[in-house]
């Protein structure tokens, strides 16, 4: 995005990638449908992003979501609201719209250079790459630093980047998952034969906020698109004092009472579990979750109450090269408003590797797209103020 926008004020551009092909990790996203943004009002949209939303603002008003949707478009991409609002491209995969823009950056005159891995700075203040042929230099007029977080290491970001702006003076908050699973200690009958399994239309509650939505119990803890809205704050109170309940509630369109009245049926010759099926409706693996709770009572009411209210202690964060993002990064206030570091003038920032986080629901990438665009823009900027040729 910061490409895009440089080489169309008349720069001249080039792209250093450490990894073979480009996008890696953006091709990871659509893996199962590229979710590229969200249809939702702006004024909820941007308070997904916490206590980063004001951080946020100019550049995601800049480069709105229906921005996005344009964008798509104009590569040839164009793009669906599904049922939850969230938007992906007709063709649901990433593979074509990354094709479309390299191929437009191309024509814009951008240069790409691939296995070159960035190393920081040499004395003389040219970059520093390793490359299969061996150290490379660049001076440059202007950086803009898009280096990720450090999940799924393997798509090319690992958060090595850090050491190096922080030999540089810059300091850099933590990293830290997020959009992350959490362990659990599932008894053996938990582990053996329900991970993999999915708890559907349930709901999460943590420190007073309630969720709905579904959940996949693993081998490890528990993960999925309810796990990681709450992820945060189940983050937060884990580091902090070791572990967080969890309260699940396996039936949260049944009032207790009319549940209760469902117990009450008598039970016959039915196992517990089939029971519990047919009268609660509640699949075997909720059957299971509700037993890792202690003993079932055996009261109608309180059984009742259980089901609504299943206690779950979560013991531990998964590692972070299995987040989907990372929280932690770059502090928006090392920055200048065109997203420049205060401490290396003409070195921008932008994308994961800034200390903000949002759920899932194209708001990762949106806010990716955005910074980028605002980091380009203050970097041609940057250029003009100077009068160095674009």
């Amino acid at each position: 995005m910061a490409a895009e926008v440089l080489a169309g004020a008349g720069a001249r551009v080039v792209i250093y990638d450490r990894m073979p092909s480009l996008g890696r990790k953006f091709l990871m996203a659509g893996r199962g449908g590229l979710n590229i943004t969200h249809s939702e009002d702006f004024d909820p949209f941007l308070l997904r992003y916490r206590e980063r939303s004001g951080d946020l603002a100019a550049a995601l008003q800049a480069f709105p979501p229906q921005a996005v949707r344009d964008w798509c478009e104009a590569l040839g991409e164009p793009t669906f609201v599904g049922s939850s609002g969230r938007v992906f491209p007709k063709s649901f995969k990433a593979s074509p719209l990354l094709r479309a823009w390299l191929r437009r950056l191309g024509s814009q005159g951008v240069e790409v250079k691939l296995r070159h891995e960035w190393r920081g700075w040499r004395s003389d203040g040219a970059l520093q790459f390793a490359t299969p042929e061996g150290e490379a230099s660049v001076h440059a007029d202007a950086a803009v630093l898009a280096l990720g977080g450090a999940s799924w290491p393997k798509l090319g970001a690992d958060g090595g980047w850090a050491a190096l702006l922080s030999a540089r003076g810059v300091r850099v908050a933590p990293l830290r998952p997020a959009n992350c699973g959490f362990d659990v200690r599932w008894s053996d009958v938990m582990k053996t034969r329900f991970a993999g399994e999915p708890l559907k239309s349930i709901a999460l509650t943590f420190e007073g906020r309630t969720l709905k939505g579904e959940a996949l119990v693993t081998t490890n803890g528990l993960e999925g698109s309810a796990i990681y809205a709450l992820s945060a704050p189940l983050r937060d109170a884990v580091s902090r004092d070791g572990s967080a309940t969890l309260t699940i509630d396996l039936r949260p369109d049944t009032p207790p009472d009319a549940l209760a009245r469902k117990l009450s049926a008598p039970r016959g010759k039915q196992t517990l579990s089939t029971f519990l099926r047919k009268a609660a409706g509640l699949s075997p693996v909720a059957i299971g979750l509700l037993r890792e709770a202690g003993p079932l009572p055996d009261d109608p009411a309180e059984l009742a109450a259980r089901i609504r209210n299943v206690p779950i202690n979560l013991t531990g964060i998964r590692p972070i090269e299995r987040a989907i993002s990372t929280a932690g990064g770059v502090p928006f206030e090392a920055l200048d408003h065109d997203f420049m570091l205060r401490a290396l003038p003409g070195v921008f920032c932008c994308g994961e590797m800034l200390d903000w986080e949002a759920p899932t629901g194209g708001y990762l990438l949106q806010a990716c797209f955005a910074t980028g665009r605002a980091a380009g823009r203050g970097a041609s900027e940057y250029l003009k103020s100077r009068d160095l040729e674009l």
